[in-house]
C-alpha cells in the first residue's frame, strides 16, 4: 500500500487475480471517492468492497456516538474525529500473518520484517512496483529458516507458519460467520495467544468489541487510570474490564482513548 499525493494506493488479489484500488477523499472531506483496475468489473467491484471494509465506510457507529460523545475519558476525542476507526486490513489473513510479525517487538521492527516478507514471497503485477501480501499456502511452504531471515523470531516463524497451513488447508476459515471457532483452532498453536486473535477481530474480521488488551499504549493508559500512577501498567484483564463499559464497541473505545491520550498526555499516553 502506499500513498500519493493525498491518494492511497493498494493492490489486491481476488480470486487469485490482481486488481488496484485507489481511495482518495472527495472534495468535501466526508466523502470518499473509490475506484478500481482489473481483470473485469465483478472482481474490481469486490476489491472495493474490501476497500470500503479496511476505510470502515460502511460502519455505523451512529449510537456509539449518541452514548459516549460526552464520555469523560473519549468524548472529546469522539466529537473532534467522528470519523476515526481502527486500522483495518482489506483480508483477513493479513491482519492474522501481520499480527504474528508484531508480537512483542516494537512496531517499526515488525513494519520491517512484513516489508522483508512481501518483497521476497509477494504478489507482484507488471506495471507497478505495489505488491500485495504473500498467499497463505506460500507461507505455509516457507522454510523456518526462510522466515528467520527476514528477523521473524524462530519460535513465531513456526507459529506463521502453522497458521498459514489452518487457513491455506480451510481448517481455519477467517471469512466465516462463527469467527469464535476459527479462533479456538488458531489459541491452540504455540506462540497465539489473546492479543494476536484480537487484533485479528478487530483488525481483520471488523469486530468493533473486541479489545487488543495486550496493547501497550492501552495497558500503559488503563494502568494510569486506575492507579493515578504514571509508571503503572494495567495487565490484559484489568484493560477488558475497563473498556467492557463501552459494550459492544469496546475496541473502537480503545481506539479513541489511544487518541485521547495523543492529544492529551496529562491521560498518560505515550506516542510510539
Amino acid at each position: 500500500m502506499r500513498r500519493r499525493a493525498g491518494v492511497l494506493e493498494r493492490l489486491l488479489h481476488v480470486d487469485g487475480r490482481p486488481v488496484i484500488v485507489r481511495a482518495a477523499h472527495g472534495a468535501e472531506r466526508a466523502t470518499v471517492l473509490l475506484g478500481a483496475w482489473g481483470p473485469s468489473r465483478g472482481l474490481c467491484s469486490m476489491a472495493i468492497a474490501r476497500m470500503r471494509f479496511a476505510l470502515g465506510i460502511d460502519d455505523d457507529v451512529s449510537e456509539f456516538h449518541r452514548r459516549f460523545r460526552e464520555d469523560p475519558l473519549i468524548g472529546r476525542a469522539v466529537r473532534a474525529a467522528p470519523g476515526l476507526r481502527p486500522a483495518r486490513r482489506p483480508e483477513p489473513f493479513e491482519a492474522l500473518a501481520w499480527a504474528i510479525c508484531e508480537q512483542l517487538i516494537e512496531f517499526t521492527r515488525a513494519t520491517a520484517i512484513e516489508r522483508r516478507i512481501v518483497a521476497r514471497l509477494g504478489r507482484g503485477v507488471p506495471g507497478t512496483p505495489l505488491r500485495d501480501l504473500p498467499t497463505a499456502a506460500t507461507l505455509a511452504g516457507a522454510a523456518p529458516a526462510l522466515l528467520e531471515s527476514f528477523d521473524l523470531a524462530g519460535r513465531r516463524a513456526i507459529a506463521l507458519r502453522r497458521a498459514a497451513r489452518e487457513v491455506a488447508c480451510g481448517r481455519v476459515n477467517l471469512g466465516s460467520a462463527d469467527q469464535e471457532r476459527g479462533w479456538q483452532r488458531l489459541r491452540a498453536i504455540p506462540e497465539i495467544g489473546s492479543w494476536t486473535i484480537e487484533s485479528l477481530a478487530l483488525h481483520g474480521q471488523g469486530r468493533l468489541d473486541q479489545v487488543p488488551a495486550g496493547d501497550l499504549n492501552l495497558r500503559k493508559l488503563v494502568g494510569r487510570l486506575l492507579s493515578g500512577d504514571p509508571r503503572a501498567r494495567a495487565d490484559e484483564q484489568q484493560v477488558r474490564s475497563y473498556f467492557a463499559r463501552y459494550s459492544p464497541w469496546g475496541g473502537l473505545a480503545a481506539a479513541y482513548a489511544v487518541r485521547a491520550a495523543i492529544t492529551h498526555p496529562a491521560l498518560g499516553g505515550t506516542r510510539q
